[in-house]
């Protein structure tokens, strides 16, 4: 990690992969990761920690399945939205985004339980920047 300032933007061009999270600095115990997203994530829980969004550009929606039915969070640019720990959520963007993750480190992309994992998701614990 760096004790210098971190343009997200430039951050954002250094790579391409999706779904794919890069770590771009850490708070105490936690991880601020940057990730671009298309398509669809998985179904997946995090048992023992909350999940914070921020979309720095296009749109993200976040598909829940939180009592007592089945709903849908839309994230236009600047928006934030924090998944509750244990609640079954698939984030995805059919036009394409970048978002900012802000999670334990080691929290697995794909959670604590998940179904299966589609070839376009990364299942990591997040890559250095």
């Amino acid at each position: 990690m760096t004790n210098e300032p971190i343009d997200l933007a430039a951050a954002l061009t250094r790579f391409d992969q999706l779904w794919s999270p890069r770590i771009v600095t850490r708070v105490n115990d936690y991880d601020v990761r940057i990730a671009k997203v298309a398509g669809e994530h998985v179904w997946h829980t995090h048992d023992h920690t909350d999940e914070f969004f921020l979309v720095l550009e296009g749109e993200l929606r976040i598909a829940l399945r939180d009592q007592p039915a089945e709903r849908e969070v839309v994230l236009p640019r600047g928006a934030v939205f924090v998944v509750p720990r244990g609640v079954a959520h698939r984030p995805s963007s059919a036009g394409g985004a970048s978002i900012l993750m802000f999670e334990p480190s080691g929290t697995s992309s794909v959670g604590d339980r998940h179904d299966d994992v589609p070839a376009q998701v990364d299942a990591t614990t997040g890559h250095p920047l």
